[in-house]
């Protein structure tokens, strides 16, 4: 089937809908939505005689989501309930010295810094780094010391849309014995993210962006030489070597990133996170990447104009998904208010107008929503 019969099958939506907030909560898929609905269906009538496929299809999904990331093994990734337990995980796991320091953006989404901050109680110093500069890899490095222990960045901005060079941090960090964390949250689903490439410790994300997944699941990859580094919190069942063993004493953490999941998997969540996965990996990320800056290009084109100023940066390497922009001289709220009004679904952010299309949506519903901005100028 071709992408454009695949996006008429898969995204029904009404005629009258511009959706532009994938970088908020996305729509499911249809396959995503029948996914569910059989699930549902087995569940009514079956009870959970089927339990046992129901494992066979959790670890067919760990497997959708390391080629994803290209992660080295399977064995890599927790499914978690969502980025911020996968934050905490990190920042609550880590064995911290008094004098400690974490390096970050000072854009970041509240669930990559309070994780941080909460941890001034074990000594540890949170830097925010001004990344408004031209050189937004530079600030950060030269913000590291010998005390850094993590460096944790968003892949994307939430609100400005920057993307930083992941690849360049994720090489300074393992010269410098730093960890690399990154919430990719904006990321994975919308561009190509390869965890090896960029050497990432950590990396975490939601499904229910860019991935076009529900909310209530998401991925935490963590690097296998790093596991035992982090200090576990949480316990249960799901966690130990030999789970499903219920009549054993004695009991030994999982090896694999499993060991981060202490309790019973979210397995509607998981059912719809693979049928959009299954989405994604059909259209290929190659494929969906080169949409998505099609349609921001379009918009950043468009929105290139006197009484307009663009937040996310107009150059194409530091863009991915996000376009943010403001207009002089008006009430952004009410500009947000007066765009829902015209069932363009966006979002306000950073202080302006924050637009996010995905691969399937057509250039001619940009440009409707263009025009009820130009309309409200």
């Amino acid at each position: 089937m071709d992408t454009e019969t695949l996006i008429n099958v898969e995204f029904p939506q009404d005629e009258d809908l511009i959706y532009l907030n994938h970088a908020a909560v996305s729509p499911w898929p249809q396959r995503s939505c029948d996914a569910v609905c059989q699930f549902a269906i087995e569940n009514t009538r079956f009870g959970a005689k089927n339990y046992p496929q129901w494992l066979q299809h959790e670890k067919s999904l760990r497997q959708q989501l390391q080629q994803l990331i290209n992660a080295p093994s399977a064995d890599d990734i927790a499914l978690v309930k969502n980025t911020s337990e996968a934050l905490s995980m990190v920042a609550c796991g880590i064995d911290w010295r008094s004098g400690d320091n974490v390096v970050s953006t000072d854009q970041e989404f509240p669930s990559n810094r309070i994780a941080w901050q909460a941890q001034q109680r074990e000594g540890v110093e949170f830097r925010e780094v001004d990344i408004g500069s031209s050189d937004a890899e530079e600030a950060l490095i030269k913000a590291c010391d010998q005390h850094t222990r993590v460096l944790t960045i968003s892949s994307v901005q939430f609100g400005s849309g920057i993307r930083l060079d992941l690849e360049k941090l994720g090489q300074f960090c393992r010269r410098s014995g730093i960890l690399f964390c990154v919430d990719a949250i904006q990321s994975i689903g919308a561009h190509m993210l390869d965890v090896q490439a960029i050497e990432a410790d950590f990396v975490m994300a939601d499904a229910h962006k860019w991935m076009l997944g529900p909310e209530g699941i998401g991925l935490f990859y963590c690097r296998a030489d790093k596991r035992d580094q982090l200090r576990l919190y949480e316990f249960g069942w799901h966690m130990l070597e030999n789970t499903g063993d219920y009549d054993r004493k004695d009991w030994q953490i999982a090896t694999s990133a499993r060991r981060f999941e202490c309790g019973s998997p979210n397995m509607l969540g998981g059912y719809a996170l693979s049928a959009s996965l299954s989405l994604i990996l059909e259209v290929g990320m190659r494929t969906i990447e080169e949409k998505i800056r099609d349609n921001t290009a379009l918009l950043i084109d468009a929105l290139q104009r006197p009484g307009i100023t663009l937040l996310t940066p107009p150059r194409p390497e530091r863009r991915a998904g996000i376009v943010t922009f403001r207009v002089e001289n008006a009430d952004m709220a009410a500009l947000h208010q007066a765009l829902l009004q015209e069932n363009v679904i966006c979002a306000h952010r950073y202080g302006g107008i924050r637009f996010s299309p995905h691969f399937y949506t057509r250039p001619e519903k940009i440009n409707n929503a263009l025009e009820v901005v130009l309309l409200n100028i």
